[in-house]
């Protein structure tokens, strides 16, 4: 991967072609630093009102806007129904990154495919600085999954839009062959979403696998052989190697890493510390944030801002 010479604003988009419109709607999500963070709150749709525990004040989307303009990010990421009712209230203060699929928890996760809630043409309308597609690696569905996001890519290009792609491995065959959070599959993902067209790409960062995956003849070789070589690096330099191979996977188009799952603070800067030294283009923090205390919340987005900007 080349890496940027400068330290711009637009150093993470300085060394692959991006369109014209493109770069001119990017550039309202990205730092003075280059850098982004993002506040996702699309997690609704897929893991239901779950989520209003333990902070039930997160089931407001007038609360996730206050929180995106206190805290000052540079994106918020919803779906068309409340991008529609709630986003005119962050206009001109956090830009919108309109997600254009998803799916609900109830069937069967063996085979999954995120659809279309909304289209490119609502993110043009709605004046959204970014698109986002969950794109679901090694599905069963990928036939479908593929054809339906070249068809995002499409209007993306005809519009001059930016396009994020959540480059997550899911379904039964992933399970087989180490799971949706390997080094892997994570890479694998990382890989197609960048063959796929993706302006930004939205990955997790990978976490070791259990022993059953060196036996795994399912499993490339070469895999088996750089999990063993990961899980014997002391654990902080493993996280970093682990982040550094999905940014090199993305071969220069920019990362944001996820926060995942809730998880404690220590952990939550340790892994962004890793991820940027790793050389990420920032973070697309969710439920680490919004289901915390919003004070505690704000004090977080404070602390990586910081990070963001001194990196």
């Amino acid at each position: 991967m080349t890496e940027s010479k400068t330290k711009g604003p637009m150093r993470f988009f300085e060394n692959n072609y991006f369109s014209p419109g493109e770069l001119a709607r990017v550039r309202q999500i990205v730092r003075d630093s280059g850098t982004s963070l993002i506040l996702p709150y699309d997690q609704f749709i897929e893991h239901d009102n779950r989520h209003i525990d333990p902070n039930p004040k997160a089931a407001s989307p007038d609360y996730i806007c206050n929180l995106a303009d206190e805290g000052g990010y540079n994106a918020v990421a919803i779906h068309y129904g409340l991008a529609k009712r709630y986003c005119s209230k962050l206009a001109g203060s956090v830009p919108l990154l309109l997600k254009l699929n998803g799916k609900t928890s109830i069937p069967s996760q063996e085979a999954p495919l995120s659809v279309h809630t909304s289209y490119v043409e609502d993110a043009v309308r709605l004046g959204a600085a970014a698109v986002g597609y969950t794109m679901y690696y090694g599905s069963p569905r990928q036939d479908e999954d593929i054809l339906q996001l070249a068809s995002v890519r499409e209007d993306c290009d005809k519009y001059g839009m930016p396009l994020v792609i959540w480059a997550y491995p899911r379904g039964k065959a992933v399970e087989a062959k180490g799971g949706k959070n390997c080094s892997y599959l994570v890479e694998s993902a990382v890989r197609m979403a960048t063959e796929m067209g993706a302006t930004i790409i939205k990955a997790n960062l990978p976490i070791p696998t259990t022993e059953d995956f060196f036996d795994n003849m399912d499993v490339p070789e070469y895999y088996r052989n750089l999990e063993k070589e990961l899980q014997a690096m002391p654990a902080k330099e493993q996280k970093w190697e682990r982040a550094r191979r999905v940014v090199d996977a993305a071969q220069g188009v920019p990362v944001l890493f996820s926060g995942g799952s809730q998880i404690g603070d220590d952990d939550l800067m340790e892994n962004a510390q890793a991820c940027l030294d790793a050389g990420c283009f920032g973070f697309i923090f969710g439920r680490n944030m919004w289901k915390r205390e919003k004070g505690q919340a704000l004090e977080l987005t404070t602390k990586f801002q910081g990070m963001l900007d001194a990196a």
